[in-house]
């Protein structure tokens, strides 16, 4: 399958077996955490259909002028793919073996300004590859020390244009039904900003600890509820 954007040749092919990946480590202690919070929430709430994939640091393939291009997004959500899931195992390729992303997430730890650059020459910048060749809809840069957002939606002019959010400091993503936004608070032991899921009726999308602390906080409240009644039949006298 070849596509084209401008003057540059894209197609889609297969990763070879023997292709050397980066092994680079990730640019900061937090990221992990920070795209597993995102990730935890989806599946905890059955967002997470068993076709879709939310990866992290993983390889998004292409082939540009007939050479290969790799990126590792932070964070990405691929909302279908088509072949089977152990057939994903080193990378992924869209068209090939699935959708295209529907969001595609780097959270900023340093200021090489990579995450902005439009570099067409060979390796292209990552924003020409999520905006030219990949063409992903939803491209987001967190930072998250500070806790800025911004949202670039593809346009239909084939750029992306930063958004804006609602008056609740929250963007509607329509390929996920979901809103997301900035959120301050801990887990996992940091305190900090995080990115947070909320549904179209702004209800947010727990973690899997406020879960826990939820259900332990039902069962206190039914036991209280409980003695409280229990008390009442003994004052009344018609308890055992």
């Amino acid at each position: 399958m070849v596509v084209s954007a401008s003057t540059t040749k894209i197609t889609w092919e297969l990763l070879p077996e023997d292709f050397v990946l980066d092994d680079e480590p990730v640019d900061n202690v937090n990221q992990p955490s920070l795209a597993a919070a995102l990730t935890e929430s989806l599946e905890l709430t059955g967002k997470l259909i068993e076709t879709a994939i939310a990866t992290t640091n993983y390889g998004i393939c292409a082939t540009v002028n007939d050479k290969f291009v790799i990126k590792a997004p932070d964070w990405v959500y691929v909302p279908q793919i088509t072949v089977p899931r152990e057939q994903i195992q080193r990378s992924y390729t869209p068209h090939k073996q699935g959708q295209i992303p529907a969001v595609v997430m780097e959270f900023l730890s340093d200021t090489d300004g990579s995450e902005y650059s439009n570099k067409h020459t060979y390796p292209p910048g990552k924003w020409f590859y999520y905006e030219q060749v990949l063409q992903v809809p939803n491209y987001i840069i967190f930072q998250p020390d500070i806790g800025e957002l911004e949202i670039y939606h593809l346009h239909e002019n084939g750029h992306y244009k930063l958004r804006s959010s609602d008056e609740n400091n929250r963007y509607w993503l329509t390929e996920m039904e979901l809103f997301i936004g900035v959120w301050q608070g801990k887990r996992e032991n940091r305190q900090g900003y995080w990115l947070r899921w909320w549904d179209k009726d702004g209800n947010l999308l727990l973690w899997g600890s406020e879960l826990v602390q939820q259900e332990r906080l039902a069962k206190e409240a039914a036991l209280k509820r409980l003695e409280e009644l229990e008390k009442r039949l003994r004052d009344a006298g018609i308890s055992d």
